[in-house]
């Protein structure tokens, strides 16, 4: 714990680590306050694409936390760049909220539902049988699939819904065709992660609730890793993988009272 409370910056997930819903999690507070107090480099890493950076911020806002919009990188910023490096006014037929759709239109990528040059899923609230139709046709006539982010599931304050991963399903299975995911733990999105964090990978950590998306992407990227039994993963499940994170952890807001305890242990 020690070597994980020396590092100098740290990525950290939302859905499942810092809130479910509009619920923040217990001794979530204490942590960003730790954050701040120990004048480390952070960074919110989120494969969600639903809100823009400063929706973010409003939202961790009304629940009480002031993080500036410079400390959160979402899936749709990370699709948008990718986009925008492979096929530059390229066009789109989107399947997902305005986080997604804002930041396409930022990179100048247009919508287009009759002959877009790709079809992009995130994860629309209104998910329906004719969007995913439209997809499939769309798909068919050559149209590359892309996803934002590789998550089948996530939580939320009523329980696991589907995510990303389970929406883009029936449309891979209808077409034969795979999609690309852009989010973690792709290391595009992770190198610019660690690049907006400011912080060498060996000086990092992550923080998350995914096996299969946020310790993944820490081991593969060279980061210290931390899972938080506060979201989709139980500690039973991590028996199912071949990789284990160094450190797990009910919630984060069992990390500043570690610290607090190897200060008064010194």
């Amino acid at each position: 714990m020690k070597q994980f409370l020396s590092k100098k910056g740290y990525i950290c997930d939302m859905d499942g680590v810092i809130y479910h819903g509009n619920r923040l999690l217990p001794g979530v507070k204490e942590f960003v306050d730790w954050l701040y107090k120990k004048d480390k480099h952070f960074l919110f890493l989120t494969n969600s694409g639903q809100y823009t950076p400063h929706e973010l911020h409003q939202k961790l806002s009304r629940m009480g936390l002031d993080v500036d919009d410079s400390h959160f990188y979402t899936s749709a910023q990370a699709t948008a760049h990718f986009l925008q490096q492979q096929a530059p006014g390229c066009s789109a037929y989107v399947l997902g909220e305005h986080g997604l759709l804002n930041a396409l239109y930022e990179v100048g990528i247009s919508y287009n539902d009759v002959d877009p040059d790709y079809v992009i899923v995130g994860e629309p609230s209104g998910y329906s049988i004719d969007m995913i139709t439209r997809a499939i046709r769309l798909v068919n006539k050559g149209a590359r699939l892309v996803g934002t982010n590789y998550d089948l599931t996530g939580p939320t304050e009523t329980g696991i819904a589907p995510a990303c991963r389970a929406l883009m399903a029936p449309i891979e299975l209808s077409t034969g065709k795979n999609a690309y995911y852009v989010g973690k733990p792709n290391p595009l999105m992770m190198r610019t992660g660690l690049k907006l964090l400011g912080v060498h990978s060996e000086d990092a950590a992550i923080i998350g609730d995914r096996m299969d998306t946020d310790i993944i992407a820490g081991i593969e990227s060279g980061l210290d890793t931390l899972l938080v039994l506060s979201g989709v993963t139980r500690r039973e499940d991590c028996g199912q993988f071949a990789y284990r994170p160094r450190l797990i952890l009910d919630g984060v807001g069992d990390i500043p009272k570690a610290d607090e305890a190897l200060e008064q242990n010194q």
